[in-house]
């Protein structure tokens, strides 16, 4: 009994070993609502004077910069304890236009990163876009473009809103494709609002399948703030996601945000409850099974929260530090934490 005990743990002792000497390749991918970044100028084709930014009367221009500055400061640290980099695929979303892009990417917490940019203007009335920002070192983009949500209101009057971006490409040598969200608010109440947010998932559904019409099985990555929580019907009835990996099956979409949001995790806090809008959720191809990572596989999907973008004090303690109450800049960050994913394969 003795000999078999020793054999026993000799062996866990081997396996071990060899299991950690394994090197893996791990990859951050994220999303991060940056609240109303605007830059000072006044565009007259948008509605960018109902931007917080605008209703500043002086130092407007110092206030963009440090704007700037806390966003990039946040950015640069998604992932970076185990990746030991920032994220190499970030989608955006309330950015005014591609500059604004631009002058994020050159920051000095961002400018060594290399980012690169896609961005399309969307219709939205206020010029509030979503982006895509990537480290071309990992990310080679080949397709990108933009799916109008068309809807109109009890009137029949058009609604403006924003676009949803496809990005094709090789995160390093495998195939991802990527859609970035910001879907309808919720002005007006939930209930009545629930119908537009059903729509902007229905989209979603109609650009996976003409993804799936050239890559059958294609690991796809849908990320956004999509203003209702996992356990809506956006997500359980238009795009049927599952909650669980045991439940995947092919063609499925898998969310690990929907058992986060159970445990109690958020992204944002609305009038005192907590929500969790900023989600990432992905294909079947891209879950992790029999401990197989011999391709890129979801690793884990996590909050990214530290203490200084949580407000401490006051009226709002606990909620995101954001940047603006009302037309006051307040030194903070965005009203909501960022999501973001894991990839990992061994080293090739």
């Amino acid at each position: 009994m003795k000999r078999f005990s020793f054999l026993l743990l000799l062996l866990l002792i081997t396996s071990n070993a060899i299991f950690s000497q394994k090197q893996y390749e791990i990859r951050t991918v994220a999303f991060y609502n940056l609240e109303n970044l605007f830059d000072t100028e006044n565009d007259t084709l948008i509605n960018d004077e109902a931007s917080p930014i605008m209703e500043i009367k002086e130092g407007r221009e110092a206030i963009y910069e440090k704007k700037l500055k806390n966003m990039a400061k946040v950015i640069s640290e998604i992932g970076i304890a185990e990746s030991n980099n920032s994220p190499v695929i970030l989608g955006v979303a309330e950015v005014e236009n591609r500059k604004i892009l631009e002058d994020l990417i050159q920051t000095d917490a961002l400018k060594n990163r290399n980012y690169e940019i896609i961005h399309y203007d969307s219709p939205d009335l206020r010029g509030i876009d979503v982006g895509f920002l990537y480290q071309p070192a990992y990310f080679k983009p080949t397709h990108s473009e933009t799916f109008e949500l068309r809807l109109w209101d009890e009137d029949g009057r058009r609604i403006y809103t924003r676009d949803q971006l496809l990005v094709s490409g090789y995160l390093d040598d495998e195939l991802v494709h990527i859609i970035v969200n910001h879907w309808p608010s919720r002005r007006g109440g939930e209930e009545k609002s629930r119908n537009k947010r059903e729509k902007a998932a229905y989209l979603n559904t109609e650009i996976i399948a003409k993804v799936r019409e050239n890559d059958p099985d294609a690991k796809i990555i849908i990320m956004g703030d999509l203003n209702d929580d996992p356990t809506n019907s956006s997500l359980k009835t238009v795009l049927k996601t599952k909650s669980k990996k045991a439940e995947v099956k092919e063609d499925d979409i898998y969310n690990p945000t929907e058992d986060m949001f159970r445990r109690g995790q958020n992204t944002l806090v609305y009038r005192d409850n907590i929500n969790f809008f900023d989600q990432i959720m992905f294909t079947s191809p891209l879950l992790e099974t029999k401990r197989d990572y011999s391709s890129y596989k979801m690793y884990k999907v996590i909050v990214f929260n530290p203490q200084y973008l949580t407000t401490q004090s006051g009226k709002y303690k606990g909620y995101p530090h954001r940047s603006f109450a009302g037309p006051n800049f307040i030194d903070g960050y965005s009203d909501h934490y960022p999501v973001y994913m894991y990839l990992i394969r061994e080293n090739k």
